[in-house]
């Protein structure tokens, strides 16, 4: 039995280290054969060209002026560093090492010890943390003319655990099945609904020969997959789903190319009509609402890097740019509304930091905080998620149709601008 080299399931590859790429699966027999030799992200990043980072240079400040970068030793993989100074309500959860920590009261506790697990996310109620678990299995599939082979591959789960780490469960396996083989389709990126019954996530079930790695809605209750009729560009499909806080619109990220340039591209889908529309500009991926439905927090990708912004969630126009790093992305809005924490690369070590905001938006104050972990070497390609408990919460109002951007964020801000 024979390892064909690197595994085909591998979420990442060389060429995409921080997991901001595209991820393509089997859409034909022909190209299935040169899939299963190199691995999917790989393939789709030479072929659209995408370099989420440009580092080089930067200072540890990221001022850009020139220099080495701080040349730190991340802490060993069973320990996450926190800074005491940093206060935050509620729970973040994130990953390192393949493994999800749970960070709450200045804290960081170990949840899960196997490894392979990525993309945490809550369920609205703080009950659960829905993720996705893989593990190493032997596939045996078609290679072109030469015949079946077997393979090492990683099959995904989508799966959920409890905050205290007591019960953990797996919902739906990605191990694929068809007459004598045996592969995998992919499950990405799940985001759970508001009301806990449905989950968002990005694969190319059930068939992935016949399929890119495009939206999919699970049934909590029945276990089924059901896959929306939305536009895509054949073979990059869609990644990054963010639900609005009353469940009835769906962000997600239509994956295209441009020359030798990765575009991203914001859609908001309406599960009512089922009909889905750009949103904004081209350029922005890894949404992430505010409480009010009123903004959106995103990753904004250019050829210098990416930087968290803040959009109008009506016209899908960037009123503010939280940071100007190049080297900062996956942001995520306090469920209290006065924070965005996101990740951040110095050298090769990525941590969560977090930005206050003060004000109303657009015109908000934006302050850096403490960071939320120190020189820990998270994982860079999952994110965190964040839930504070209802009563820890501010009184907010029903998500309303925000007016068309017009004033200036009021004051200085070293980490801050209008676009």
């Amino acid at each position: 039995m024979a390892d064909r080299g690197p595994a085909p399931g591998s979420r990442r590859g060389p060429a995409d280290p921080y997991g901001l790429l595209p991820r393509t699966g089997l859409v034909a027999p022909a190209i299935a054969a040169i899939a299963l030799v190199l691995v999917g992200t790989v393939t789709a990043a030479l072929f659209a060209g995408w370099i989420p980072f440009s580092f080089g240079s930067k200072s540890p400040t990221g001022s850009g002026a020139g220099g080495p970068v701080l040349n730190a030793t991340p802490a060993p993989s069973n320990v996450v560093v926190t800074d005491p100074k940093a206060n935050i309500p509620g729970s973040l959860v994130y990953v390192k090492a393949g493994n999800i920590w749970i960070q709450a009261a200045g804290q960081a506790e170990q949840l899960t010890k196997a490894g392979g697990a990525s993309a945490p996310a809550w369920s609205s109620d703080g009950k659960w943390i829905y993720y996705i678990q893989t593990t190493a299995q032997i596939g045996y599939f078609a290679q072109g003319n030469s015949g079946p082979a077997r393979y090492t591959m990683n099959v995904p789960t989508l799966s959920r655990i409890s905050p205290d780490g007591t019960t953990n469960q797996a919902l739906l396996s990605g191990r694929y099945r068809k007459g004598g083989y045996t592969w995998f389709y992919w499950l990405i990126d799940p985001a759970v609904s508001p009301d806990g019954k449905t989950v968002a996530l990005f694969s190319d079930a059930p068939d992935p020969t016949r399929s890119d790695v495009v939206l999919q809605l699970y049934n909590v209750a029945t276990k089924k997959l059901s896959k929306p009729s939305l536009s895509e560009n054949p073979p990059y499909g869609h990644q990054d789903a963010a639900w609005r806080p009353d469940g009835k619109i769906l962000l997600y990220v239509q994956n295209g190319r441009d020359g030798q340039r990765g575009v991203p591209q914001i859609y908001a889908y309406n599960p009512a009509t089922k009909k889905a529309s750009a949103l904004g500009a081209p350029g922005y991926m890894r949404p992430s609402w505010s409480p009010d439905g009123r903004w959106i927090t995103a990753t904004r990708q250019t050829p210098e890097g990416t930087d968290v912004a803040i959009l109008n969630a009506r016209t899908g126009a960037e009123v503010l740019r939280v940071t100007n790093d190049g080297g900062s992305w996956a942001p995520v809005w306090s469920p209290r509304g006065d924070a965005i924490a996101y990740l951040h690369i110095v050298g090769q070590i990525v941590d969560l930091k977090m930005v206050g905001l003060t004000g109303s938006g657009p015109s908000w104050t934006v302050a850096q905080l403490p960071d939320v972990t120190e020189y820990s070497g998270l994982d860079a390609s999952s994110g965190a998620s964040w839930y504070i408990p209802p009563e820890q919460l501010p009184a907010t109002p029903a998500p309303s149709t925000p007016t068309s951007p017009s004033a200036s964020p009021s004051g200085p801000s070293p980490s801050a601008k209008p676009s």
